[in-house]
């Protein structure tokens, strides 16, 4: 015996309603096809009740992008779900945060093999860099850009960096410069080490300067050229001299091939004036020199381009003396040369001592 039954008209609509809804959730990912553009946004085909709305903000991770150059229409794609529908509001999609999760993933990936990636320089902010990979923005202190000044690199300047930090929780992506030099530096090392001797001049290029001195690329990796060995005469910092991207001859003081580094000089590229001292002075000479520091004991003269002697606070005056008092930087002063050891680097001078005819 064969039963009939009528569906409901109730009935229909619900079997077709469940036929193609199923429940969204935030964080989803879910496959559609782009069927309509609007003014702010595209429709998408999500096999839901109703179609859901990618935004234009949601489409690329570049703001700079046309959202037309990454979605076409019939276009199949996977979308993140950013708000599932409620009621009558339709659900909204984001292909953005599906790609950020994707260069979140890609990025920890690369980090964890230690690999090389490319990044574009985007800003210059206090204390380094902003540089963008996949989308996402890094920073990249000073301390590890390979010159340790943001203002040497150009936007829009691409660099290989090291991924030091991946934290997309935190939205925290920390890069290095300086370390892929330092990687590189390590395979040709011996190398470029091998091929150096004690004395021998090589032309290199500065391309980090600091307090303590500068760091000159001699064939690929870093030797130190300390503020002590640019000049003969007191400078107060290596740019006073030396520059950025300058190409400069130096000479090779020091060779440590168990640490891989190398010292250099650029002040002895020249005529060491204490040399040439030795012949044109004598002790008993009276000469005309200039101060150039000044403290609680004495006072640092210059009494030869790059030649320093000291006239001590006790050789100024048979009495006590404040120096800052009687001197500042600059002064022209006749002094008598009291002691002289040039061999030593070492002049005393006295002022009390000077005979007045």
């Amino acid at each position: 015996m064969q039963t009939n039954q009528t569906m409901t008209k109730e009935e229909f609509e619900k079997m077709l309603q469940d036929s193609y809804t199923y429940k969204l959730s935030v964080a989803d990912v879910v496959k559609g096809v782009i069927v309509k553009k609007e003014k702010d946004g595209y429709l998408v085909d999500i096999g839901a009740k109703q179609e859901a709305f990618l935004p234009n903000r949601e489409v690329s991770n570049f703001q700079d992008q046309n959202p037309d150059e990454i979605v076409k229409l019939w276009e199949e794609k996977e979308f993140y779900v950013m708000k599932d529908e409620e009621d009558d509001e339709i659900a909204t999609l984001s292909l953005r945060r599906l790609s950020c999760a994707q260069a979140w993933a890609k990025l920890s990936e690369i980090k964890n093999e230690n690999a090389t990636v490319t990044a574009k320089v985007t800003s210059s902010v206090k204390g380094g860099l902003i540089a963008e990979i996949e989308g996402l923005r890094g920073f990249i202190p000073s301390s590890q850009l390979r010159t340790g000044t943001p203002a040497d690199t150009q936007n829009g300047q691409e660099i290989e960096v090291k991924i030091l930090e991946v934290d997309p929780k935190r939205n925290k992506l920390i890069l290095s410069q300086r370390q892929v030099y330092t990687q590189q530096r390590e395979m040709v090392a011996d190398e470029i080490i091998s091929r150096l001797a004690i004395d021998q001049v090589v032309e290199g290029e500065v391309v980090r300067i600091a307090d303590f001195g500068a760091f000159v690329d001699i064939n690929g990796i870093d030797g130190l050229l300390p503020i002590s060995e640019i000049s003969w005469e007191r400078i107060k910092h290596p740019s006073d001299v030396i520059s950025l991207g300058q190409k400069i001859e130096v000479k090779i003081i020091k060779i440590d091939e168990d640490l891989k580094r190398i010292s250099l000089s650029l002040k002895r590229m020249g005529v060491n004036p204490w040399d040439e001292i030795a012949d044109k002075l004598k002790e008993g000479d009276i000469v005309k020199g200039t101060v150039n520091k000044i403290t609680s004991f004495g006072l640092f003269i210059n009494i030869f381009p790059g030649v320093e002697a000291l006239l001590p606070s006790n050789e100024v005056s048979e009495e006590k003396v404040n120096m800052n008092n009687m001197f500042t930087i600059g002064d022209e002063v006749e002094v008598l040369i009291k002691k002289f050891t040039p061999h030593e680097h070492r002049i005393g001078l006295s002022i009390k001592d000077i005979k007045k005819d």
